[in-house]
């Protein structure tokens, strides 16, 4: 996705190219470096098609938010299969040889695929922060016509940032860049509109809304709490609940309590009518010593809740917490280098990088297609039973 470099980046022929291409026989390093990419396209190609496979096969999956997933996992599928090949063999060869129409229709799918990528994790970062926030209306816009609207948008937004990028390499073809497939520009608007539109933007909105879905998180579980304590307050002191417990199941302090109160139900089962057989009276009285085990055992339920809420509502919060921080984390590991690089390489005439780390940024940020289906599904238990179906070869639904 280098669409922006004007120095020695990561499509950049170095000196020796013509040389590499003489000596038929690659070095032991250019192939484990090719071995190692070759890798993470395969994976990059499996990971995604298991995912799209499991939302198109399993019903239970067919949801308008699993619809940016799929999308999502389409358009990294993209880069796997489209993008990432030509890239492994450009570094092998360290020139490019396919010709100059092959070279268009690669930097095309290149960066509007990126650049999509990226723009479907703002998408998702919106519909999770619409979800949070405002559940009841939007789980009623929340339908298929609306995600495919979306995901049209995604696209149509991704083609708009990456159109100029090939529009200007179309109409300032250089002949000393002949056997490379670079975008070459001396113009910082360039820079800013290609950045901005790419990353820079998508990212802020990604950090601004995770932060907004973390606190509205936050302030549920607290809510919830809340409202379990007070409902076990109030049946507490109501009359179906036992206000006494045995010795040694009371409360910290040990305090005493009232009697039970008996519901009328209860009474009713408990003082039969003397007009009754000794047979029955005994089949009335072992029913309620069952029902009275049973009621025993509600009440100790509730009360384990009550006491064990603010560690469960903890627990929630350190997952919803890492789980976001997974998310964003690996997003700016993968593409802020690449950027920042970009916009230091083409706003300073005497900077540069040399193709080796251009070759590491570029992938750093391919490998993001790697992590996607993965962090956005694997919290999913809907979709880890799915995946096992299908690496099992089962029947779905």
């Amino acid at each position: 996705m280098d669409f922006l470099n004007c120095t020695d980046g990561f499509f950049a022929t170095s000196n020796n190219s013509y040389d590499s291409l003489e000596n038929t026989k690659l070095p032991p390093s250019k192939i484990v470096l090719t071995i190692i990419l070759s890798v993470v396209a395969i994976l990059t190609t499996f990971l995604n098609c298991l995912v799209i496979t499991a939302i198109a096969v399993t019903r239970k999956l067919h949801h308008p938010a699993n619809y940016l997933i799929c999308s999502l996992a389409t358009t990294d599928l993209l880069v796997a299969v489209l993008v990432m090949p030509f890239s492994i063999m450009y570094i092998q060869k360290e020139m490019w040889i396919m010709g100059q129409a092959v070279c268009t229709i690669w930097l095309s799918v290149d960066i509007t695929c990126c650049t999509c990528s990226i723009l479907h994790l703002a998408a998702i970062a919106i519909d999770r922060y619409r979800a949070i926030t405002d559940a009841v209306e939007y789980s009623r816009k929340r339908t298929f016509a609306r995600a495919g609207a979306m995901v049209a948008l995604v696209w149509f937004l991704s083609i708009l940032i990456s159109l100029p990028p090939i529009l200007w390499r179309h109409f300032s073809s250089d002949p000393e860049h002949e056997n490379q497939c670079i975008i070459t520009h001396h113009h910082m608007a360039f820079t800013l509109y290609a950045t901005l539109g790419a990353f820079y933007i998508p990212l802020m909105l990604i950090l601004i809304l995770y932060y907004k879905i973390y606190k509205a998180a936050q302030t549920l579980y607290m809510r919830r709490e809340a409202s379990r304590a007070s409902r076990h307050s109030c049946m507490t002191n109501g009359s179906m609940i036992p206000s006494t417990y045995p010795a040694g199941d009371g409360d910290v302090d040990g305090g005493p309590r009232s009697p039970e109160p008996i519901s009328p139900v209860e009474k009713s089962i408990s003082d039969p009518s003397t007009e009754e057989n000794p047979r029955d009276r005994a089949r009335v009285s072992k029913a309620f010593q069952c029902k009275a085990r049973r009621h025993d055992s509600r009440s100790e339920s509730r009360k384990s809740q009550l006491y064990q809420g603010p560690r469960i509502s903890g627990s929630r919060e350190r997952k919803a917490a890492s789980t976001l921080g997974l998310i964003i984390g690996a997003f700016v590991i993968c593409w802020l280098p690449f950027f920042v690089k970009e916009v230091i390489v083409n706003t300073c005439s005497s900077c540069s990088t040399s193709m080796e780390m251009a070759d590491f940024l570029t992938w750093l940020g391919y490998i993001n297609s790697l992590i996607n289906p993965l962090i956005y599904t694997i919290f999913n238990e809907d979709f880890k039973k799915a995946f096992q179906r299908i690496v099992r070869c089962s029947h779905y639904l």
